[in-house]
């Protein structure tokens, strides 16, 4: 069964070997190393402690929304309506 990113919406081969966080979303290698890079930034700029419970879900909550799975409101989008799977399109 062919998968698509989440984040970048392509097509992610069979015997592509996803990180195992990423691969629940899923979310291509390349838009994971992406996130990576963006985590630091994220942490760095919300003054994130990861000792911290709540800090540690704020940036979950960060990594839902960079990969696509969750809109900046706190909505779930949900990808089995294929209205959602097109995002050039304006949603009515």
């Amino acid at each position: 069964m062919a998968r698509n990113c989440t984040k970048c919406k392509s097509e992610i081969p069979d015997s592509e070997q996803l990180d195992p966080v990423a691969s629940t979303y899923p979310c291509c290698n390349k838009c994971w190393e992406e996130w990576k890079t963006y985590r630091i930034m994220v942490m760095n700029e919300l003054r994130l402690d990861m000792s911290l419970p709540e800090h540690r879900k704020l940036l979950k909550k960060n990594e839902k929304i960079f990969v696509g799975v969750l809109t900046p409101q706190g909505d779930i989008i949900d990808f089995t309506n294929e209205n959602n799977r097109k995002p050039d399109k304006p949603q009515v």
